[in-house]
């Protein structure tokens, strides 16, 4: 266990409680800022294969930046929980998904499943973010393991901006954020 877990525990549980006390209109006006948002993040435009989620928990809301996506002739792609790591399969508009044991939506196994490494940018969800690019995640360790290998997309954490900390503690395993975007900023990080 490292010497930060009781503490990543206890922002956990209150940032957690934070997003989720969010009200169905500040939920909709932030799916909306972050399709507005990400639009201004400089790799963007060229980017053709991003990486999304399912929101669960009071996460942003990423159906709106998947369709506008869409439009603008990029591929959103889900993660698939396959063992203690994610891999990646499209997301198209019509595709029923299915429940994994989380309980949060992947699309059906037929479909091919790429690495984190064959996206152009990946949008991570986010319990708690700072501004050197510290991410606080659900706890499962998912996405730092995926993400292990170089080389890596480009990570933008999708956040409510009032998950920001002053500072996360941070352990070696923890991957950093390039970017965060949040319904009203498009931040780039300063790595610690």
């Amino acid at each position: 266990m490292s010497d930060h877990s009781s503490l990543k525990s206890d922002l956990r549980r209150r940032l957690r409680r934070l997003r989720r006390s969010l009200t169905p209109e500040q939920h909709a006006r932030a799916a909306d800022g972050i399709v507005t948002q990400c639009a201004r993040l400089p790799p963007w435009a060229d980017a053709q294969h991003i990486g999304v989620y399912q929101a669960a928990d009071g996460e942003v809301d990423t159906t709106a930046l998947a369709a506008a996506m869409r439009a603008g002739g990029k591929t959103p792609y889900l993660p698939v929980v396959e063992g203690k790591r994610l891999r990646f399969a499209q997301w198209r508009s019509d595709d029923a998904l299915t429940a994994n044991r989380f309980g949060i939506g992947e699309p059906h196994t037929g479909l091919a499943r790429c690495d984190a490494q064959a996206l152009d940018i990946l949008c991570l969800p986010v319990v708690a973010w700072d501004r050197s690019g510290a991410r606080l995640g659900m706890g499962g360790g998912y996405y730092d393991r995926t993400l292990e290998r170089e080389p890596r997309p480009l990570l933008v954490g999708l956040a409510h901006s009032c998950q920001e900390i002053e500072t996360l503690p941070r352990d070696a395993w923890d991957v950093a954020l390039d970017w965060v975007v949040t319904e009203s900023e498009c931040l780039r990080c300063r790595r610690a």
